[in-house]
């Protein structure tokens, strides 16, 4: 089978979403392209975000694009993976903490 959803054309067509809604389509974009300039962070730095929090919402699009962008600003694969890690641990303590809620639940059951 050589369809499926995600199709990794479809991220050079990303700039068409302001096609539908010019308005709100053109505000994000230059949001977004103000957001990715050097502040406080460098772009790199941003990049790595970007890259961490792709994998976080699982993204297929922004995973391809911040893989390219992060190697085209100089991070190494080393750094890159290091990224994907500190999202991972995030992602799985966010779901190992909500077990307090459960425990706090199971305890109040059990009184």
């Amino acid at each position: 089978m050589d369809k499926h959803y995600y199709n990794s054309d479809d991220l050079a067509k990303f700039p068409k979403i302001t096609e539908f809604q010019k308005e709100m389509g053109d505000k994000f974009f230059s949001w977004y392209s103000s957001v990715f300039k050097a502040g406080a962070l460098t772009e790199r730095e941003k990049s790595l975000i970007a890259l961490a929090v792709a994998h976080t919402v699982q993204c297929p699009y922004c995973i391809d694009a911040y893989t390219q962008d992060t190697l085209q600003k100089g991070c190494t694969e080393q750094m890159m993976m290091e990224a994907v890690h500190v999202a991972a641990a995030i992602r799985s303590g966010s779901s190992l903490v909500h077990g307090v809620q459960m425990m706090n639940k199971a305890q109040k059951l059990s009184m």
